[in-house]
């Protein structure tokens, strides 16, 4: 059985900047230490924290939103789920994300709740406060 995970995060820049730090592989690799080749185009393939993570492009929309066929190394063979992330840009300038990730298999909810918010949104928020200090 899957289930379907949604995050909400407020971050203090723009929607174009999340949508980079998310979808170039340079960028990601920066913010999550670990290596990712993530393909610009819509059915390109990408592979994020250094393979443990691997899928599809199915759309993508600068600065708007990127769906992905998406994969953990340790999901059951053939079962994809897919994520999609949504940037809104806030009235105080900032951006609010909204991931929801659906198809995700049961017993693995936990680890991959807790993967989003410590590999992704605790390091992207670092990573910008780090850019305003500088």
């Amino acid at each position: 059985m899957c289930k379907t995970i949604k995050q909400k995060v407020k971050f203090k820049t723009d929607p174009e900047t999340l949508y980079e730090l998310l979808s170039n592989s340079k960028m990601h690799s920066r913010i999550t230490g670990q290596k990712a080749v993530i393909s610009e185009k819509i059915g390109g393939s990408f592979e994020t924290l250094s393979g443990k993570v691997t899928g599809i492009n199915v759309d993508l929309l600068r600065g708007k939103r990127i769906v992905q066929a998406w994969r953990r190394s340790d999901f059951p063979a053939g079962i994809f789920s897919m994520a999609a992330v949504t940037f809104e840009k806030t009235t105080d300038g900032g951006t609010q994300l909204v991931l929801t990730h659906r198809g995700v298999p049961k017993d693995l909810i936990a680890g991959i709740e807790d993967s989003w918010r410590n590999h992704y949104w605790k390091r992207i928020k670092s990573y910008l406060d780090e850019q305003d200090r500088n």
